[in-house]
C-alpha cells in the first residue's frame, strides 16, 4: 500500500513484522520527549525489549499495526498506527497513532488511521477507544476524522475518546 503526504511525497505502508524492532526503536529515539509523552501519557525515553516485542510480535487480528516507511530509505519508519482489541469488549479496540515529529501535519496519521479503521471493521471492530492528554488536539482531530460519531469526556487532564466505526 502507498499513501501520499500533503507535500506530495509517497510513503510505503505495510503491516508491522517482528523484524521491525530496530526500525521502531530507532524511530522512537528520534521522537521528541513531548511526542513520546503524548504517546504513552508518561515519560518514556527508551523502549525496552519487552516493549519492542509487544509492538512487533502481533497476531494480525486482535492486534494489528500498520507502518509507513520512506520510499527511498526503506528502513526509515515515519509512522505507526495500531489497534489492540479489548478482551472484555470484542467489538472495541484501543487505537494509537504515532507520527515522527518531522512528518506531523502532513496527513500521514490521518491516512494510516483510515486504513487501520478499514482493517478493523473487516475484523469485527465497531469502535476505537483512546486515552489522550487533553491538550493533544491533533490526536483528537485524528480520531474525529475516523468517524461521524465521536464521544469524549475529560477527567483529570485525560480525554477518553470513543470513535464509532460503523460503516
Amino acid at each position: 500500500m502507498f499513501i501520499r503526504a500533503s507535500d506530495g511525497t509517497q510513503r510505503y505502508v505495510r503491516h508491522v513484522k517482528p523484524g521491525d524492532k530496530d526500525a521502531i526503536a530507532n524511530a522512537w529515539l528520534k521522537l521528541s520527549p513531548r511526542s513520546q509523552y503524548l504517546r504513552f501519557l508518561a515519560p518514556k525515553p527508551r523502549l525496552t525489549s519487552r516493549d519492542l516485542a509487544y509492538l512487533t510480535e502481533i497476531d494480525g487480528h486482535d492486534h494489528v499495526a500498520l507502518a509507513a516507511f520512506e520510499m527511498h530509505e526503506s528502513k526509515r519508519l515515519v509512522a505507526v498506527a495500531r489497534y489492540v482489541r479489548l478482551p472484555d469488549e470484542p467489538e472495541a479496540a484501543e487505537v494509537a497513532v504515532t507520527v515522527g515529529d518531522d512528518m506531523q501535519g502532513k496527513r500521514i496519521g490521518k491516512q494510516l488511521g483510515v486504513l487501520l479503521a478499514d482493517e478493523a471493521r473487516g475484523r469485527g471492530i465497531k469502535r476505537f477507544t483512546a486515552a489522550l492528554i487533553a491538550e493533544n488536539r491533533p490526536a483528537y482531530r485524528l480520531m474525529a476524522r475516523m468517524t461521524d460519531r465521536l464521544e469524549s469526556h475529560i477527567d483529570h487532564g485525560v480525554t477518553d475518546v470513543v470513535a464509532d466505526l460503523a460503516a
